[in-house]
């Protein structure tokens, strides 16, 4: 993997980013906060105007074929403005549709392209953990239909979508999990907002009988395992991206006040504590882009990738939130004050860092890889001696 961006790279980099910072002001970011849709229409319609969203899906489906690393430059931007745009929400459904989809439901991916469809996925259920044994909602075939029943919950832009792609555990064969698409307006769904610290449109959905038709699976049933843990990894990796590109920017906010900020007739930034902070700061952002780049570069290659992704989003969960309450530190006491903009970046650094698998479940990824063992601690049971 090359570590440096090529002129293409650049090119969109500072194209996406100077849109983003003439279009994505902490005004719009806090108005939306409190709008029932919980993004911006308009923002996201020029985001999907200028194109972006077509980098890394294939020709045949109306997209550039680019790396899938060219969505990690576009993941850290978002996080670098906070975008309040369904980005993530929707990139990982659609990704999926283009890799596993059957040709009708890659139709689909014209209308996601002009920004007019939104999508969502679901795998969260009430249990919180981000493992395929949490998966517990149900899917029954009965005759030529799929019967959904369970629970899903931290369901990103659920309201503002129209199809949702969900992670189910298979009735008649319970070690297999499948990944079905699944309108949002079915009978028997229904939901309820979830108002998480990012305020950003998560909710609970729940599933009651809800039937769609068996050519709604994405992928046959042999797939449905793989297909579901590229979900949950590709998932993962692109909210550690997300976390990146939002360290990066408090770090911007805290140089920028250090080297104002003065005491004992000095700018804070000349003082050694100050220093350290922002050296470790820099660190933290720059491990878990790269971390995340290089999953996402192995994805691409179809080399082994689910370690790196535990490595990106471990790294990035802890990292980040280090590299946000280091900018509070130095920015002092208005640092925690709510109405200071940087409350908006650590309240979605700490959203993001609980969805998509914990620092501790994607620890424990790493740990069965490096000592060749299955894990077997669980929460909550501690052996007696």
């Amino acid at each position: 993997m090359d570590i440096l961006l090529d002129d293409q790279e650049v090119q969109i980099r500072e194209a996406a980013s100077e849109f983003l910072a003439g279009e994505c002001t902490s005004a719009l970011v806090r108005k939306i906060e409190t709008d029932p849709l919980q993004y911006s229409p308009a923002l996201w319609e020029k985001f999907a105007e200028n194109g972006w969203l077509q980098l890394c899906l294939s020709d045949k489906n109306g997209g550039q074929e680019l790396p899938l690393t060219y969505l990690a430059l576009l993941f850290e931007l978002a996080g670098y403005h906070i975008a309040p745009i369904p980005l993530h929400a929707t990139m990982v459904p659609a990704m999926i549709i283009d890799r596993h989809g059957s040709a009708e439901q890659q139709q689909l991916l014209q209308h996601v392209l002009s920004g007019e469809l939104i999508l969502s996925h679901a795998v969260t259920e009430a249990n919180g953990r981000w493992t395929p044994e949490s998966i517990k909602l149900e899917g029954r075939v009965e005759g030529n239909g799929l019967v959904l029943n369970g629970t899903k919950t931290f369901v990103g832009s659920y309201r503002a979508s129209k199809q949702c792609l969900v992670v189910y555990r298979e009735a008649a064969a319970p070690h297999h999990l499948g990944v079905v698409l699944v309108p949002t307006d079915a009978t028997g769904l229904s939901s309820d907002t979830l108002v998480s610290m990012a305020k950003d449109g998560e909710a609970n959905v729940q599933f009651n009988n809800v039937r769609v038709p068996l050519n709604a699976r994405i992928g046959s049933p042999e797939q449905g395992n793989a297909i579901a843990l590229e979900v949950m990894d590709l998932s993962s990796v692109l909210y550690a991206s997300m976390i990146a590109g939002a360290g990066r920017r408090t770090l911007d906010m805290a140089v920028a006040h250090a080297k104002q900020r003065e005491a004992f007739g000095q700018p804070i930034g000349a003082f050694q504590a100050i220093q350290h902070l922002c050296a470790n700061m820099v660190n933290a952002i720059d491990g878990t882009t790269m971390l995340a780049r290089e999953a996402l570069w192995r994805m691409d290659q179809k080399l082994p990738y689910r370690v790196n992704v535990a490595q990106a989003k471990s790294f990035g969960n802890e990292q980040g939130m280090m590299v946000v309450r280091s900018a509070q530190q130095i920015h002092g006491g208005m640092g925690f004050i709510r109405d200071f903009d940087l409350n908006l970046w650590y309240r979605r650094v700490g959203s993001w860092s609980l969805r998509g698998g914990t620092a501790a479940e994607h620890r424990r990824t790493i740990a069965a890889a490096l000592l060749d063992q299955p894990n077997k601690v669980r929460i909550g049971n501690i052996p007696q001696a």
